[in-house]
């Protein structure tokens, strides 16, 4: 018993620096392999600020054709709502002098 008493604590704390070493190898692994990553997400990011220049270009460009397609399809409705309302305002006045009509044969009569 008194072999297992003295034997046991030395078994533990050779377990305990075996587990220490290596958390401190997978510590430095995990510090070498997030430095990659860190490169990796600047050079990337470096591409990204790099091509914002063609994005502007493109963000301008489309708006400025849809402010013209705006302008055309405004113009497009204008005329067929002045082309409509003008027959409507020639079957108005037709309305009106048929009424017209009517109204002075009925005060003749």
């Amino acid at each position: 018993m008194e072999f297992v008493t003295e034997f046991l604590p030395i078994v533990i704390y050779i377990l305990l620096i075996i587990v220490l070493l290596i958390g401190i190898v997978l510590a430095i692994k995990l510090i070498i392999t997030l430095d990659k990553a860190e490169r990796v997400i600047d050079n990337v990011n470096d591409k990204i600020h790099a091509l914002d220049n063609l994005f502007h270009i493109i963000d301008t460009t489309t708006d400025k054709i849809v402010l013209v397609t705006d302008k055309v399809v405004e113009s497009i409705v204008k005329v067929l709502t002045n082309l409509f309302a003008s027959k409507k305002k020639e079957k108005e006045k037709e309305e009106v002098i048929v009424e017209a009509k009517t109204t002075k044969k009925k005060g003749a009569k």
